[in-house]
């Protein structure tokens, strides 16, 4: 498999996780969080969202650079930012533990990088 079609398939897996957990926040957790832990759960979704979309669009334009590495690299952390910044997110919320918070700012970081490797990748080749 390709490493393009395996970011466009990790980009759709993940937006179809987006979508049922933006579902579950809006339907099963509106009554059982407090409004401050539902936006933090939003700000996971949405954050989701926008990376499962940058997943895709890795897949997309490696096959157009198929040799890029700095492109294969955005897409890893972009997967690693979703997993870090919003799983963090989804934890908190329905864990309160604070501590979890302390995760969030690493797949932060991790989505930074994984712009910046893409906007390389896209100016190199």
């Amino acid at each position: 498999m390709t490493t393009g079609r395996i970011f466009l398939a990790a980009g759709g897996i993940a937006m179809l996780a987006a979508v049922a957990l933006g579902a579950f926040g809006a339907h099963a957790l509106k009554a059982r969080l407090s409004a401050e832990m539902l936006a933090v759960w939003r700000t996971g979704v949405e954050y989701h969202v926008y990376h499962a979309l940058g997943l895709l669009a890795v897949g997309l334009i490696s096959a157009q650079f198929a040799d890029s590495t700095l492109l294969k690299w955005s897409g890893w952390l972009m997967l690693a930012g979703i997993v870090l910044f919003s799983g963090s997110l989804y934890a908190l919320a329905l864990s309160g533990e604070r501590w979890l918070g302390a995760i969030t700012p690493i797949g932060g970081v991790a989505f930074l990088g994984a712009w910046a490797l893409f906007v390389i990748a896209v100016l190199r080749t």
